[in-house]
């Protein structure tokens, strides 16, 4: 009998495995073998750093993201903290559970099928890939890290099944020379209803080769032909397919990620895909490190409660990203992907694409906190990746209001969000309104309303 089953051998259930073989607890990674996730393959330096990932891996390095809004304008941002590396998801999971193998992690080739707890420890059944036959394999517990729409998660945890995706198509083919359209050093991200109408698109160097790809939600939607008119927009069609995949991503954690005895999920399978990006592989490897914790825990102290720690420690770590508390995950078009702001067009207030509100320099709404403490104000320095006015130091935050969200209400959200305030008292401090252009051919016309809060106690930024 094994320590940890970990079924689902991609980033993060290798990850997973990997940690807990260094622990010194035995392990066993179920593996699907044959398929490739569709992926854009982005990975930022953060996660080079944290999970020790050799350079040779790296296909591409991205310096330069292009985001594109629904009238075909377009800007380019410099990637925070230098770049953003591109890997190749065959070689990349590939590597992952050798990685773990070496740490003494026992994998196996085969298809999850069930848990048998009538023996008293789950024992999990399996079609192996190697035998051709059902096999068993018997575990202490389970990380269920067997990504979106999980087996796991269906069988072992209530409400699984009711998580929402969208659906990601992409194309692998090989890269064309450099050009107007094209560049190796640089991703674009396509927002456009012809391409998605409630995702994105996209066009990711790998070096040798590109992914190209798009996902939707929207039911009937035709995946392929979108993205054969995105590679003839970009270009592309002319380059040679390698291959073509698709699977579903999910848009919002699970609020529950135990079974409460046994089983803890991880990865796609718990929901965690941020979704203002799409990014997945980071975070699925962090909420497979922080599976990892909470059931070496769990065997430490045989109290299965403590499974619930995967959940509590990655949304501290990472909750301003999900926002698991927000009352609409869907609030505009589904997804957080295209974002909408409060502008005025024509004398009304309406919802306008964030990005073609400063291209045009419509005038919108905007929301400024000022907090202070012992007649001192905490101010904040924009990030070097802000489409304008990065580096610059700033009030101690702003943010646009989402369609229909009160001002305060917006207040509060962006304070926990950025600085983990809360239970503030917001006072009004009124409004103003300015006009600039700030750099990258963008206008900033905002009609401000401001607030102003005193901390009784030195500020703990979380």
């Amino acid at each position: 009998m094994y320590d940890v089953l970990v079924v689902g051998g991609g980033p993060c259930g290798a990850s997973a495995a990997e940690d807990l073989a260094k622990a010194g607890y035995s392990v066993a990674l179920l593996d699907r073998p044959g398929r490739i996730k569709p992926c854009g393959g982005a990975i930022p330096p953060i996660l080079i750093r944290e999970f020790d990932i050799p350079d040779h891996l790296l296909k591409a390095k991205i310096v330069t993201a292009r985001m594109v809004s629904p009238t075909k304008r377009s800007v380019d941002i410099p990637i925070e903290n230098g770049f953003v590396g591109m890997v190749d998801r065959e070689e990349f999971d590939e590597f992952l559970r050798d990685r773990a193998q070496d740490q003494g992690v026992t994998l196996y080739r085969g298809t999850f099928e069930k848990v048998d707890r009538t023996s008293g420890n789950p024992v999990i059944e399996y079609f192996s890939h190697d035998t051709k036959q059902q096999e068993q394999i018997s575990a202490k517990l389970i990380i269920g890290a067997d990504g979106a729409r999980s087996k796991v998660a269906k069988a072992e945890v209530p409400g699984a099944e009711k998580i929402p995706y969208v659906i990601a198509y992409h194309e692998i083919i090989n890269a064309p020379e450099s050009g107007a359209n094209y560049q190796g050093h640089r991703c674009d991200v396509i927002y456009d209803g012809a391409v998605s109408p409630d995702f994105y698109g996209w066009v990711f160097p790998h070096g040798k080769t590109v992914s190209v790809g798009m996902g939707t939600g929207v039911s009937g939607f035709d995946l392929k032909k979108a993205t054969a008119d995105l590679r003839e927009a970009s270009g592309l069609n002319e380059c040679e397919t390698i291959r073509k995949e698709g699977a579903p991503i999910p848009l919002k954690p699970l609020k529950k990620w135990d079974n409460d005895k046994d089983v803890v999920l991880a990865g796609d399978a718990a929901g965690v895909v941020a979704p203002s990006s799409g990014e997945g592989i980071y975070y699925a490897m962090c909420s497979g490190r922080q599976a990892a914790h909470a059931v070496a825990e769990t065997l430490r102290t045989h109290n299965p409660k403590h499974l619930r720690l995967a959940r509590k420690h990655f949304v501290k770590q990472h909750g301003t990203v999900f926002r698991p508390d927000a009352p609409d995950w869907a609030r505009i078009r589904g997804v957080h992907m295209t974002i909408y702001i409060p502008a005025w067009q024509n004398g009304t207030l309406q919802p306008v694409e964030k990005l073609e509100v400063h291209k045009l320099g419509l005038r919108h709404k905007a929301v400024s906190v000022f907090v202070f403490y012992q007649g001192q104000l905490l101010i904040q320095q924009r990030a070097m990746s802000k489409y304008h006015s990065p580096g610059k130091w700033a009030n101690t935050c702003c943010t646009h209001p989402e369609w229909d969200e009160d001002d305060l209400a917006c207040a509060h959200r962006r304070l926990q969000d950025e600085l983990g305030m809360r239970n503030m008292t917001l006072l009004s401090a009124g409004e103003l309104e300015y006009r600039a252009h700030v750099g990258n051919d963008l206008i900033e016309h905002e009609v401000v309303q401001t607030f102003v809060a005193v901390c009784e106690h030195e500020p703990s930024i979380t």
